[in-house]
């Protein structure tokens, strides 16, 4: 295999197609026809210094290298991230499978219902545990989940105080983010030792720790009542292993439980990503951030599955929004719930008790020795210990012996003990104690043992009662149901993903087969410094890359999706402006056309939000951008702008708009959501922009996942850099915030981009971004005679994703843009973005991996499409009885013994010349999503839901 070949993979089209395709489009050559798309104030000509592309075995020999420097050593931190056991079945057959690792954001719930249904596992997991009504379908990490509870109880609360009480044994990396996300929002976090103090006298919300940091078990029923006499909501991040024991917070009245799955199966990855999760109690679940999956009805009656209550999400509220979440964590939190579907609600029990069997062996053992005293008598998994002044050596000891526990202060060290842990592991730490006798270890106790748990606060409720989640404990029972549910959908693996602005490209193997190696995926956050420097180098690597490729000075990976990386750039420039005395610059400038998580996070990030018009040609209207800077030019501190634009063209007026900004004092935000369209033809921090996040999960390859995991790294200039993310698990410097739990945020994905660069290398970046502009240039050649293209830049060309207007065949024909999107099932593909950033079109990005057969395969089925609308508008089938209004076709129904319909069946099933081998049938009829919001259904239906 030659260094080129790995690009030559990742491309689709080869020079024949890439020919036939700029012949389509009027341009001799990529490089000719870049020159024309991008304006040439941006245009850059350089090369990019990144190293010479290497091949997928040199790539893997090096990643390798990198791995072999960490150290997998046995992890009894705790704090939030414990060792555990992915099932085999799960992590060949989830993590490592294209079917769930290539799967879009379930926007289309006819071919996403096996991973609905995963992920309403995962919901029925959550409330079942928590004790509580509602569960969304997974949140970023712990301490975002922490972070969106506070901001849930000031919404909810009927006090009119801003304070919220943290208890002080709450984790370290939760507090760091509370308090970054309070700060500009007002909020007045007063972190309190709730055991000990007093309750403020007023407050709008309380968060607690079960069990805590420090490994206690309390009963805090009576600080929940005070805070429900105050009007506070009271919020519980609780560990759900530990809930399998010990009574649910719901039972004593909690308003909310957040807290992390990632011990249910997902591997720690050095900080990430995890599955985080948030539960509320009746009455809270329309107030609930982020993804809610809920059960409705298709249009035979049958339950079905799709997001619920979509009007809650940013995109749709914009600056009126309460959180900016844009990703979930999906492929981690159908891991957890299919952890939990596979040992049942038994096998949770005896997971737990077997890890608090450890801990207590443990505690009885150190209570024996000199100098060693136990702290707690109540606790779960972690044993918190005093050394006078002999922390740190026993700590180093631990270490030298192979285990790493944790230095809570001089006079501390916890243990926490998990899934994972031995008795050698128990000997081991002991030694570390001094627990030796004639230079011998003295046995860990053995025999009965009690437990460490209160009586009082045992757990007397079921759970996990459902059927799903005592029907799959032997291996063939839990592959058969994997199988089952990922032939239920619609992914990468399947044929192509064309959505515009969520650019669905290759996630190549190689990539992806070093996120299971044990040096990556078994690295706690708080592993010592010199047991991760292979990790440490990689992401230094990487972020320097990116920096490259960008044009910044420097970039933070922390941010673990998009919408954080938003959040992150604007804390810097509200940072900037306030170290440069200027605080009182708080306006944001935003296009009325941008994603809806800018105005969300411009909000979140203390900013008020002042929107800019377009021009009929969907640019941003400069004249108007002249009068909002005029108005606001004392307050103003940022503008937020997408380039290419949201509407995917290569505006002109961006240099200037980013000299209009900075003579007004403000700083430029470039969304880099649409980076694919630049790389190696523009860099941001070149043209005039301050800050980009960027979306790994986009154009670097990371995989969406079926809607998580992301990674939104931040990139600046060097002004801003002192005021990049600071260190959620160490000393905080200079006031920087913490965007989410771990340093690295999701660390354990990152060999996947960096896998990528390391492949492609600079010729390989620029012929990708050059073949997706191509690319999309064809589509819009091929389908501007059937449908309009509503937007264009320089001599008519687009970026990398166009928009095709249907407004005036809904209007002649009534056929609407869902219509559409649901007939293009039936020829087997995934729908484009619909009615984004424009009500009734479709957003389409083919990327640079789809070859031409498949690009072809796709206009043809929308040439087809065309002419069953035209069929429509000529009364050859009527307007609620054709075979788009029926659209997807069903296998059921087309087999059926009835077919009132005015085409024949084989229209409705194979349509366009669809071959019959193989073909893509969903599950499902259209659903009804009306329905299934006004009758909320959240968590497993019963069996009888689904009897015909």
């Amino acid at each position: 295999m030659t260094v080129e070949q790995f690009a030559d993979r990742h491309i689709g089209p080869d020079p024949d197609d890439e020919r036939r395709m700029l012949e389509a489009v009027g341009y001799g050559s990529v490089e000719e026809l870049m020159d024309a798309a991008i304006p040439e104030v941006i245009r850059w000509h350089g090369t990019l210094d990144l190293p010479e592309p290497a091949s997928e075995h040199d790539a893997l020999a090096e990643l390798r290298a990198l791995a072999a420097r960490n150290t997998v050593a046995v992890s009894m931190i705790g704090l939030g991230y414990h060792g555990t056991h992915t099932p085999a079945v799960i992590r060949r057959n989830v993590l490592e499978s294209p079917a769930w690792y290539t799967a879009y954001t379930p926007y289309q719930p006819e071919i996403s219902q096996g991973r609905l249904e995963a992920l309403l596992n995962f919901q029925t997991m959550v409330c079942d545990l928590t004790g509580l009504a509602t569960a969304n379908a997974s949140m970023l990490d712990e301490a975002t989940a922490a972070a969106e509870a506070m901001t849930l109880a000031r919404r909810a609360s009927k006090s009119r105080s801003a304070v919220y009480v943290v208890d002080a044994d709450t984790l370290p990396q939760t507090i760091a983010v509370i308090t970054s996300r309070a700060e500009p929002l007002g909020i007045d976090v007063r972190v309190v030792d709730t055991g000990r103090d007093e309750l403020p006298a007023e407050f709008f919300g309380l968060h607690l720790q079960y069990p805590g940091a420090s490994g206690a078990v309390r009963d805090d029923a009576r600080l929940v009542g005070a805070a429900h006499e105050v009007g506070a909501l009271v919020t519980v991040a609780a560990d759900l292993l530990a809930l399998t024991l010990l009574r649910a917070p719901g039972e004593i009245g909690a308003d909310i439980v957040a807290g992390t799955t990632q011990r249910f199966g997902v591997p720690m990855g050095f900080g990430g990503p995890h599955a985080g999760y948030l539960a509320v109690r009746a009455g809270l679940e329309r107030m609930l951030p982020g993804r809610l999956v809920g059960v409705s009805r298709d249009a035979d009656g049958n339950p079905a599955y799709r997001l619920a209550l979509q009007t809650r999400e940013q995109h749709i509220r914009r600056e009126k929004a309460t959180s900016n979440i844009c990703t979930a964590q999906v492929l981690l939190a159908v891991m957890a719930g299919m952890y939990a579907v596979y040992h049942g609600p038994d096998g949770l029990r005896g997971i737990a008790r077997r890890t608090h069997d450890m801990a207590v062996r443990l505690a009885a053992t150190l209570r024996g020795l000199d100098g060693v005293e136990v702290v707690h008598e109540a606790f779960f998994d972690t044993v918190l210990v005093r050394v006078p002044g002999n922390a740190e050596a026993v700590v180093a000891d631990a270490a030298a012996r192979g285990v790493n526990v944790r230095l809570v202060d001089a006079d501390h060290v916890g243990v926490s003990c998990d899934e994972t842990t031995t008795l050698a592991h128990l000997r081991t730490v002991c030694a570390a104690f001094g627990a030796t006798r004639g230079g011998r270890a003295v046995p860990v106790v053995d025999g009965p043992v009690g437990q460490a748990l209160p009586a009082a606060l045992a757990r007397t409720s079921d759970f996990l009662t459902h059927t799903v989640f005592r029907s799959h404990h032997s291996e063939t029972a839990m592959l058969r149901y994997l199988r089952r549910l990922s032939d239920f959908d619609y992914a990468l693996d399947r044929g192509m993903i064309p959505l515009g602005s969520c650019t669905m490209k290759l996630n190549a193997t190689t990539e992806m087969e070093p996120v299971s190696w044990p040096e990556f995926a078994h690295i706690h956050p708080l592993a010592p410094d010199a047991q991760t420097s292979g990790y440490r180098e990689m992401i230094s690597q990487l972020e320097g890359w990116l920096a490259e490729v960008t044009g910044y000075d420097a970039v933070s990976v922390q941010p673990n999706a998009g919408s954080q990386g938003e959040l992150a750039g604007l804390l810097a420039i509200r940072a900037y402006h306030r170290d440069r005395g200027e605080g009182h610059r708080d306006v944001c400038l935003i296009p009325s056309s941008a994603h809806g998580t800018n105005a969300a996070s411009a909000v979140m990030a203390g900013m008020r939000v002042v929107v800019v018009g377009c021009d009929d040609g969907g640019n941003i209207d400069l004249v108007d951008l002249d009068a909002k800077i005029d108005k606001h030019r004392d307050a103003l501190a940022a503008i937020m702008v997408t380039y290419p634009s949201t509407h995917g063209v290569y505006e002109t007026g961006i240099a200037s708009l980013c000299a209009k900004v900075h003579d007004a004092g403000g700083q430029v935000y470039v969304d880099g959501a649409n980076l694919n369209a630049l790389v190696g033809f523009a860099r941001p921090g070149r043209f005039g922009a301050d800050v980009s996040h960027l979306n790994l999960h986009k154009t670097f390859c990371i995989p969406h996942g079926g809607g998580g995991p992301g990674v939104g790294p931040v990139g600046v200039r060097a002004h801003l850099a002192p005021f990049l993310p600071g260190d959620p698990l160490g000393v905080r410097v200079d006031g920087r915030p913490a965007i989410s739990a771990a340093r690295h945020g999701s660390a354990g994905i990152l060999p996947i981009p960096w896998a990528y660069l390391r492949m492609m290398g600079a010729a390989g970046l620029v012929r990708a971004t050059g073949v997706a502009v191509l690319a999309a240039n064809y589509v819009a050649a091929r389908l501007r005679g059937h449908f309009p293209v509503l937007y264009a830049g320089n001599k008519g060309l687009v970026a990398h994703e166009c928009i095709l207007d249907l407004r005036p065949l809904t209007k002649a024909t009534g056929v609407s843009v869902d219509d559409v999107a649901k007939r293009l099932i039936d020829y087997g593909f995934h729908a484009p973005t619909m009615s984004f950033p424009v009500a009734g079109t479709l957003m389409v990005e083919p990327t640079e991996s789809e070859d031409l057969a498949e690009l072809d395969r796709f206009c043809d089925a929308m040439i087809a499409i065309r002419g069953e609308i035209d069929r429509v508008g000529a009364g050859e089938w009527p307007a609620g009885g054709n075979p788009l209004a029926n659209a997807p076709h069903t296998a059921a129904m087309v087999s059926g013994d009835e077919w009132p319909h005015p085409y024949p069946r084989s229209v409705g099933a194979y349509p366009g010349g669809v071959q019959r081998a193989g073909k893509y049938w969903p599950p499902v009829r259209r659903i009804d999503g009306a329905y299934g919001d006004r009758n909320l259904v959240c968590s497993c239906p019963a069996p009888e839901a689904f009897e015909s």
